[in-house]
């Protein structure tokens, strides 16, 4: 088949895994069936056969795979996925039309909500479209309309007749808390109604503006927003409200060509009041900010698509248009009624089982699917893992603060890791550490990382002159459940005392990275590690990347002197590049004397033959060390110098003390000599190579002449 899996995946069954790849093949139809007599048995079914193995499933592009999934045909095949699928993930999403949608709608009900789909992914989306993605967030959260005109589900006429609809949820979402899930849904359809409104506005009066205002906002939405006949809600949503009727003059779905002709000559002559044509749901209004680019639909344009998907910068954001709906739509998360556009409830859509995983890379999200995943995350007391990965939140970060706080106050909250990154946060990222902290006591993991200052997002909440009081807060931080902390820092000096109350209030913490952190003095990274021997006696491993400890080496042997570390990673911190004659004996004595450290990973310091050679001394005779686990990567290590090294550990009589690693260093040079000093190092120790070409490393050579 051709398929190389990533080298970063275990794989525990290849049969297992060959099984997976063969089913999304022919899937996709990347694999000709008819081409083979055995695939083509009628007695056969290769989608059937294979579907058992199958423990992740990837939908891309175009949705392709959903429609023939759920087609009847396929019915076995489908009930096997929802046994045997765990992961389900989306790669690379173009716009859809209402049929796909349609179709994945029911994907997902089968999978999530009757099957055993734990984990939902969304990668590389440049360009989201908002009815597609609140489809993914709601079915993913629980929620389920049927489509209008759709089959009924078989299994829900089941399950209604033995049990209750949510299966793990139980009667806090159905009971107590019902007003919170119908405010939801109302605000995911007030945000799908309000961009209608405008749209059709727009087209019955021939001139499509290129933002939307506040004004012209509240004027279609008080024009006809309250009834929703006069709703022209998108064809195979999940928010369209129950007794909402389709103009008889609309059909479910039409060719692109008639789409576009139709609606042309209709917004020359139909009111403004009047149902518009349905339309397929092509915009990259919010990318590109062109009226070619709106304007263009159906699959003749598909070249234009595949264009648009590549090129278009997604930052370049109608800013006006998403933020006056939003703020129309939700009151910015303020605590007002999500319904206060008039929309009726959904009182027809239910709620059944949830995933717990939820993963978002590289998508950025909009004022209105923003606000739809903050009123989702308010109650998903099923979710334990939530990670954000480049989505531009922007300021809108404040209202996902105020959803993951709700969320922790419900008494079943089972959040317990969150990852967040992105490249430009209104808020310092040690603020930001702070604020999540006091959100979300219970949190067990917190990784977070910010790759710039930001110079030109404004901390402000919209309608306020800064953030919320409540979110930015001098008092202590309470004690808190952390057991792991990962911060990537921007460029910077980082203020010492605010992250040092965090570490206070993190007692529980066994293991912390810092990466790209700089302070003001080595004083105050001093002042770190000693909070860290103070108020973190639990933790185990500690992590430092890409810092300059050149000037910090007292520090550093103060960290080596600690009998509570088990492992401390120095990766690229320039640790010898100043006084490496004086302090690598002071290192090496300080390691020696240590018999609670079992690993050291030393990659990027340019430690050189020399200091591998003293670095050999903490396998002595005399040496009370119990390292295990050493890793040298990128050092400038020569051949010679290994097998000196190797050598040593041979006279001392050092028996097997776990890894070494050697990637990236020039071992190249001197073949010969390189493999007589792994195949003596091998006796000792579990040696981790790789053929590397040390030619890429010339600045480093300079700088080491």
């Amino acid at each position: 088949m051709k398929t190389r899996p990533s080298s970063l995946e275990s794989v525990t069954c290849w049969r297992a895994k060959f099984m997976e790849a063969f089913f999304s093949h022919v899937l996709r139809g990347t694999i000709d069936v008819s081409s083979d007599r055995r695939l083509c048995d009628q007695r056969f079914s290769p989608l059937l056969h294979s579907s058992r193995h199958v423990r992740q499933l990837t939908i891309c592009n175009m949705l392709q795979g959903a429609t023939e999934l759920v087609a009847e045909p396929n019915r076995r095949v489908l009930e096997t996925l929802a046994s045997s699928l765990h992961t389900l993930k989306f790669r690379h999403l173009l716009f859809s039309d209402v049929a796909a949608q349609q179709s994945l709608r029911q994907l997902l009900h089968q999978l999530i909500h009757h099957g055993a789909v734990s984990q939902v992914s969304l990668y590389s989306w440049p360009v989201p479209e908002s009815a597609l993605f609140i489809l993914i967030l709601t079915m993913s959260a629980g929620f389920w309309q049927p489509g209008p005109g759709g089959p009924p589900c078989r299994l829900c006429g089941e399950a209604s007749r033995g049990r209750a609809p949510s299966r793990d949820e139980g009667s806090l979402l159905l009971g107590s808390r019902r007003p919170r899930r119908d405010a939801a849904e109302r605000c995911a359809a007030a945000l799908m109604a309000s961009r209608r409104k405008s749209e059709a506005k727009q087209t019955a009066r021939a001139a499509p503006a290129a933002r939307v205002t506040r004004r012209s906002t509240q004027e279609s939405l008080t024009a006809g927003g309250t009834d929703p006949k006069r709703e022209p809600l998108p064809p195979a949503t999940s928010h369209e409200a129950p007794g909402t009727k389709r103009p008889p003059s609309a059909p479910a779905t039409t060719s692109s060509a008639s789409a576009s002709s139709s609606s042309t000559s209709s917004s020359k002559r139909a009111p403004a009041s009047s149902a518009p044509q349905p339309k397929p749901l092509k915009r990259f209004k919010r990318a590109a900010g062109k009226k070619g680019a709106r304007t263009r639909q159906g699959s003749g344009a598909e070249s234009e698509d595949l264009y648009d998907f590549v090129f278009i910068v997604a930052g370049e954001k109608e800013d006006g248009e998403e933020m006056e709906i939003g703020e129309v739509a939700c009151g910015a998360l303020d605590g007002s009624d999500p319904s206060c556009l008039g929309l009726p409830a959904l009182e027809a859509s239910q709620r059944f089982r949830s995933i717990s995983t939820l993963e978002l890379f590289t998508v950025p999200l909009s004022t209105e699917a923003a606000l739809t995943l903050c009123h989702l995350l308010s109650s998903w007391v099923s979710l334990e893992s939530l990670t954000l990965s480049y989505n531009g939140l922007g300021s809108n970060i404040f209202r996902l603060l105020d959803s993951l706080r709700a969320l922790s106050s419900q008494a079943g909250c089972r959040l317990r890791a969150l990852h967040l990154s992105d490249l430009f946060s209104p808020l310092p990222i040690l603020e930001l550490t702070r604020a999540i902290v006091r959100a979300l006591p219970l949190l067990r993991v917190l990784s977070i990382r910010v790759d710039h200052p930001s110079q030109r997002d404004n901390p402000a909440v919209p309608g306020n002159a800064g953030p919320p009081s409540h979110i930015i807060g001098d008092e202590e931080i309470p004690e808190n459940c952390l057991e792991q902390l990962e911060m990537g820092f921007p460029r910077g000096a980082q203020p010492a005392p605010l992250l040092c109350s965090v570490l206070k209030a993190s007692g529980s913490l066994q293991q912390l990275s810092l990466d790209s952190a700089t302070f003001a003095s080595p004083q105050d990274f001093g002042l770190v590690l000693q909070t860290l021997k103070e108020y973190n006696l639990a933790l185990k491993r500690l992590s430092f990347h890409d810092m300059n400890l050149a000037d910090c080496q007292s520090e550093v042997l103060f960290l080596l002197q600690n009998l509570t570390l088990q492992e401390i990673t120095f990766s690229f911190c320039r640790l010898f590049e100043k006084r490496p004659a004086q302090f690598l004996p002071e290192m090496v004595a300080a390691m020696k004397g240590n018999s609670t450290l079992k690993g050291l990973r030393l990659p990027g310091n340019r430690l050189g033959n020399a200091g591998l050679l003293a670095l050999a001394d903490v396998f002595s005779e005399d040496s009370s060390s119990s390292l295990c686990q050493l890793d040298i990567s990128s050092n400038c290590i020569k051949p010679d110098g290994l097998l000196e090294f190797a050598k040593r550990l041979e006279r001392w009589g050092r028996g097997a003390f776990g890894h070494l690693r050697l990637f990236q260093n020039w071992l190249d040079q001197d073949a010969v000599t390189a493999r007589e000093a792994i195949r003596r190092l091998r006796a000792t120790c579990h040696v981790v190579s790789d053929s590397w070409d040390s030619s890429q490393a010339f600045a480093d050579y300079v700088s080491t002449m």
